[in-house]
């Protein structure tokens, strides 16, 4: 990020309450220490309270100042508790980042006996995302005033293989952010989806074969992030993704070619197939490079 935005961005977020799900590590872990650092006050929501205690000693150990709230995004009563306990604490929340999320890559004729592969990518990236809002988005609407920022994939945009599951339960979140935007917008509340790419955090680390193509880190991630709350796009994508969501609308049949020779180069992960994963071979790392931060 430059200069000039990292000056924009410390002066947006400064004395703001911004809430963070996904928290304890990855992209939310890092956007947190971002945020906390230019003075924001982060709310920090996470499974694991040991994980966010730790996370919060450590921003105010810089001088930062944060909250943490634990809380299962996969219970939706929980969901409702902690919303209400945030409410009581503070009287509103200024920017809401929906950032935790269950990927699982498995291709659909992996999956004829696992339907519960689709549940809990929603239960957690759509119905746990939409839960959250609904709780927040009233204080929002009150002071017409806010920002809703959904981590969103490049999958979306691409149409990814061996990722329905995943990429199905991000569409759905997509598709309520882009009716929302309208439903709020004279309200003064920017809705932003954000079609981030692979990014290297623990969630992709069990398919072995990401060690090996390109990806971005947490920081380039946390940047984006920050390009949203300082811009207020709807959206947020890498060139490559803008490339194959234009390719998709004009010219569907290529984009679809191209998805096929991906879905055919890369194997199925160990989990999915039971076997050991080998290193790339010069194809498959050809073509991990034309196609930087794509989910294969």
């Amino acid at each position: 990020m430059n200069k000039k935005l990292e000056a924009l961005f410390q002066e947006k977020v400064q004395d703001k309450v911004i809430l963070v799900t996904g928290a304890s590590s990855g992209i939310g872990l890092t956007i947190s220490n971002k945020l906390a650092d230019a003075g924001a006050h982060v709310l920090l929501v996470a499974r694991t309270q040991e994980t966010l205690e730790e996370v919060k000693a450590d921003i105010e150990k810089r001088g930062g100042k944060a909250s943490i709230f634990p809380c299962d995004l996969n219970d939706m009563e929980m969901i409702d508790q902690v919303s209400k306990e945030i409410l009581a604490t503070l009287d509103h929340i200024d920017i809401l980042i929906n950032n935790a999320g269950r990927s699982i890559r498995r291709a659909v004729h992996e999956s004829y006996d696992r339907f519960h592969d689709f549940e809990r990518t929603m239960q957690l990236n759509y119905f746990g995302a939409v839960r959250l809002v609904l709780n927040i988005l009233p204080h929002m609407i009150q002071r017409k005033d806010g920002q809703i920022i959904n981590i969103s994939s490049i999958g979306v945009l691409a149409n990814a293989t061996r990722f329905s599951a995943y990429v199905a339960s991000k569409a759905a979140l997509d598709a309520f952010s882009r009716c929302l935007s309208a439903e709020v917008h004279a309200h003064k509340i920017a809705i932003t989806s954000i079609y981030m790419p692979l990014v290297r955090t623990p969630m992709i680390a069990p398919t072995k074969i990401y060690k090996y193509v390109p990806t971005l880190s947490p920081e380039q991630a946390a940047d984006l992030i920050a390009y949203a709350i300082v811009k207020r796009p709807k959206r947020v994508a890498t060139n490559l993704g803008r490339l194959a969501s234009m390719t998709y609308s004009v010219a569907p049949g290529i984009n679809n070619m191209f998805m096929s020779i991906g879905f055919r180069l890369f194997p199925s992960s160990d989990a999915a197939k039971g076997q050991k994963t080998e290193k790339l071979n010069w194809a498959q790392k050809a073509y991990a490079r034309i196609f930087p931060g794509e989910h294969w």
